[in-house]
């Protein structure tokens, strides 16, 4: 009889801690267009596969009143599950529980999670949603908060690691996402330092907590966020995408699929998609697709930087993290943020072992006081730096344009690409030949009679002397000039060639990129 008790009452207990901030509470939540912390989890995890961890854990303050409170699980649920058969650890703040707080035993929650992670070799997956640190913990909060951070670095380039904004984040919150590989923000989700009432309180500037930190804010202009989902639904079907490029861990591949998309797949179209005038600018995503397993190409920063194209595609059921410079935008110019995106996405696939496929067609850096004042030169050789450190297999195709500093920055042969392929109309040189001509043979032009024909054909005479592929080539920079056709054939056969490649990094404790 007494042993009937004990389980009614533990399931009485746990009943009763899983309805969170009860029914108000979740009404409230569903009524901004969220799902609770508990509705998260179960449609990002295998049906019956999440195993909680720290249900019965509450907080150990007496501050403010808040031992006579309920707040259960200490407002994060935590614990275990699959992901289309895979494990994952993982963590959802519960808005409904005093605004998903983080006090000190819900961040000891969260690092236990990372922890059991790092143990497992498996990605951990953060849910966020909280007003931010629970200031009646006073100091613990903040503890809280740095046993979380300093994880999050140990786990950097060990496993995955995702955090999808749901709500609020604010203050110390924004800081362990920024440390973890992606983030994914819902439209309506916010991520700030300060909130908008201190930055009046500041300033003076008046701002909305959309216009100061939302969601399109951070994948558009600042870059600090990776994705941009309507809601909860479809943030978390981008996350089970993602996942399905990522391995579990650095000592893992990602895992090749089979592909029904012939490797010997020609592409008569490609000769056409990159115009053979330099001036003309093409969607380099019709490149990408037309070369990639069955045009399947997650991209990511996608509004971000627009004038470069990152993302993750299969080749021949591998997966291969794409760059490319996109000539629809600012010509494809290499500037700050461009520099930024390829230099963090370089070092995550050089983390997690995915070869670099990157499409160069750019006429350079940036030029401009805006862009020197502000850094251009240190931002600029994160590129040089990322690609230099990286030991995965590199393939290279220069589709147009490749000049200057540049074009060495783009995975160059000498910045240790495996192998570099150009198409025919190629410009390879340390400048465009107009701008070329203008310097070299200046005074020839200005005393010329006709000083426009004399200049015009000039620029004929160094395109055709270096502005081509074939300088490059005869120098063994280029290992082969393609057919654009061929595209696809050749890197598939370049990976599957490379597939075995075995590159030990210098020992040292680590290097200083210039950040």
């Amino acid at each position: 009889m007494e042993k009937k008790n004990f389980m009614v009452d533990l399931e009485e207990k746990k009943e009763l801690l899983k309805k969170s901030g009860g029914e108000k509470a979740i009404e409230k939540q569903h009524s901004k267009g969220k799902l609770t912390a508990r509705e998260r989890i179960n449609l990002l995890v295998d049906p019956g596969s999440f195993q909680e961890y720290d249900l019965f854990v509450r907080t150990r303050s007496t501050y403010f009143g808040l031992d006579k409170k309920n707040i259960p699980a200490d407002g994060v649920v935590t614990g275990v599950g699959y992901i289309n058969g895979r494990r994952v650890a993982l963590y959802a703040q519960d808005f409904t529980v005093i605004g998903g707080s983080l006090g000190e035993m819900h961040a000891l929650k969260i690092a236990k999670m990372q922890d059991l992670a790092m143990k497992l070799g498996i990605p951990i997956i953060g849910m966020n949603d909280s007003g931010g640190a629970r200031i009646q913990e006073g100091i613990d909060s903040l503890r809280g908060y740095g046993e979380v951070f300093i994880r999050n670095t140990k786990a950097s380039g060990v496993i995955p690691q995702i955090t999808i904004i749901m709500g609020p984040t604010a203050g110390g919150a924004v800081y362990s996402p920024s440390i973890m590989d992606f983030i994914i923000m819902t439209e309506k989700s916010t991520m700030y330092i300060t909130g908008p009432d201190v930055v009046k309180a500041v300033t003076g500037e008046q701002v909305t907590h959309q216009q100061l930190g939302g969601g399109l804010v951070h994948n558009e202009k600042s870059g600090v966020a990776h994705f941009l989902a309507k809601d909860d639904k479809e943030a978390i079907e981008v996350l089970k995408k993602l996942l399905t490029f990522l391995p579990d861990n650095y000592l893992q591949e990602p895992e090749v699929l089979d592909s029904d998309d012939p490797i010997d797949r020609e592409e008569i179209s490609l000769r056409n998609i990159v115009p053979l005038d330099p001036s003309k600018s093409y969607d380099v995503r019709e490149v990408i697709k037309k070369v990639i397993d069955n045009g399947d190409f997650l991209e990511v920063q996608s509004l971000f930087a627009k004038n470069a194209v990152v993302g993750f595609a299969r080749i021949s059921g591998r997966v291969v993290g794409i760059v490319a410079n996109q000539a629809k935008y600012l010509a494809g110019v290499l500037d700050i943020d461009a520099s930024d995106k390829i230099a963090r996405f370089v070092r995550f696939c050089d983390a997690f072992n995915i070869p670099l496929v990157t499409f160069v067609d750019t006429p350079g850096y940036l030029p401009g006081t805006d862009q020197e004042h502000r850094g251009v030169i240190r931002h600029g050789a994160k590129v040089l730096y990322a690609y230099s450190e990286a030991t995965v297999p590199k393939i290279t195709v220069i589709l147009r344009k490749a000049y200057g500093g540049a074009y060495i920055a783009m995975c160059s042969q000498h910045l240790g690409a495996d192998v570099v392929f150009a198409y025919p109309q190629a410009e390879i040189a340390v400048m465009g030949a107009a701008g070329a001509a203008n310097i070299i043979f200046r005074k020839e032009i200005k005393n010329a009679d006709n000083p426009e024909a004399l200049r015009q054909e000039k620029i004929k005479e160094y395109r055709e002397q270096f502005a081509n592929p074939y300088k490059a080539a005869e120098r063994g920079y280029v290992d082969d000039i393609i057919d654009p056709k061929d595209t696809r054939v050749v890197i598939a056969k370049a990976l599957e060639f490379l597939r075995t490649k075995s590159e030990e990094p210098i020992q040292k404790k680590h290097g200083n990129i210039p950040l």
